[in-house]
């Protein structure tokens, strides 16, 4: 007895728990009981919200954030690109041009030189020596030249009265001349010795950044040994090498025959280092790059331009006047070629096919697709599609 009220006791309480999980279904069962079943569930559960996003009107695709350019007319320049190599202005290793021992070293390494500033001094006591020998040399024909002088004023003087023959004349007359020349080849000794004796102390060719010493103080230096003493380098100015295209050589001669044409360089980071002019084309093309060296002048004051160090060239060859000139971003490749994405005034976006003819990292001259004043979308591109809704946010750029 006691198990059968056990077994209805659970019968009731599975009945109650399943009319408060599924009262739809109680009340399909037992339309009597569904009201119960409802109010076991709102109290178990809480009662149902109303379903909002049934009585919402559907919605439409959101708006793209973008931002957008002004199509602008503008005087464009027209530039060449290309990469090059600073290089010093002028570069000189300078070396002894006599034999003996350095006994001093006149620079600091990395010392600002000018022309003429003592480099190092040679040993100068063996070049005195010969330069004294020349000239003592020197002072003995001219007294013998002087003394074959009296002769020939004697002999002369007595070949008039016939007691000198006319032969022993100009045995004299020989001897003078002989003593002449020789003189004339002491003055040459007498300069070459001290043309060597000058060598001694070697000087500066010309102004410049000295750089790492090559030989020290006690060592033996020879004129053909190839090492030099210091290698100097002409900064201000300094020069730079690049390339261009052989198909542009014309336009570049043209420029340059107008007046120097003014080059911007870069460092690898894009840093703008330097602002110069164009000074010289190569007189030849290389033909296994299809290219022409060209060669640029800067100031360098502030020293931004160093040799060997790598660079980007941006030379300015002429003006596009009047371009129509939109930002590089907006220019975007396709099947068809290139185009933009235009914001009409409803604020969608319309694809135009366009044509390009000058353009730099920053910007494009547009010669079809685009007009003054349109605006051209430059972020959010990848979301873009023709006829999408966009709204323009100022703060993300553009102008």
């Amino acid at each position: 007895m006691a198990a059968r009220s056990a077994m209805a006791a659970a019968i009731v309480v599975a009945a109650i728990f399943y009319g408060a999980y599924a009262p739809d279904r109680v009340e399909k069962i037992a339309p009597q009981a569904g009201a119960l079943a409802h109010r076991l569930h709102d109290w178990a559960f809480g009662a149902p919200k109303p379903d909002v996003a049934v009585a919402q009107a559907p919605r439409g695709p959101q708006p793209i954030v973008v931002s957008v350019a002004t199509v602008k007319r503008a005087d464009f320049p027209i530039t060449l690109q290309g990469l090059g190599q600073a290089q010093a202005y002028a570069s000189v290793t300078v070396r002894a041009r006599v034999d003996g021992q350095i006994l001093k070293i006149g620079f600091t390494e990395g010392q600002d030189v000018k022309a003429g500033d003592l480099i190092a001094e040679i040993d100068p006591r063996p070049f005195t020596a010969a330069l004294d020998a020349a000239k003592a040399r020197k002072e003995q024909d001219e007294a013998n030249l002087g003394n074959a002088k009296l002769d020939q004023a004697r002999y002369a003087s007595l070949a008039k009265q016939s007691y000198a023959t006319q032969q022993q004349l100009d045995t004299q007359n020989a001897l003078v001349n002989q003593l002449v020349a020789t003189i004339a080849a002491d003055d040459a000794a007498i300069e070459g010795a001290q043309t060597q004796l000058d060598y001694a102390t070697i000087r500066a060719p010309i102004s410049g950044r000295a750089g790492l010493r090559l030989v020290d103080e006690g060592n033996m230096v020879s004129a053909a040994q190839q090492t030099g003493v210091v290698t100097l380098a002409q900064l201000e100015p300094i020069a730079a090498i690049f390339t261009a295209p052989e198909t542009q050589i014309g336009a570049i001669n043209a420029a340059l025959a107008a007046g120097a044409p003014a080059i911007t360089v870069k460092n690898g980071d894009g840093k703008t280092l330097a602002t110069g002019k164009l000074i010289v084309v190569d007189n030849q093309v290389d033909p296994s790059t299809a290219t022409v060296r060209l060669k640029a002048e800067f100031a360098n004051a502030d020293h931004a331009l160093w040799p060997g160090l790598a660079l980007s060239t941006s030379l300015t060859i002429g003006v596009d006047r009047n371009a129509l000139i939109v930002p590089a971003v907006a220019i975007q490749h396709g099947q068809k070629g290139l185009y933009v994405y235009v914001v009409d005034a409803a604020d969608h976006a319309q694809l135009r096919n366009v044509e390009v003819a000058e353009q730099t990292i920053d910007a494009v001259v547009v010669t079809k697709g685009v007009k003054e004043g349109e605006r051209v979308v430059t972020t959010g591109l990848f979301l873009m599609q023709p006829g999408a809704p966009v709204q323009v946010d100022a703060t993300l750029g553009g102008s």
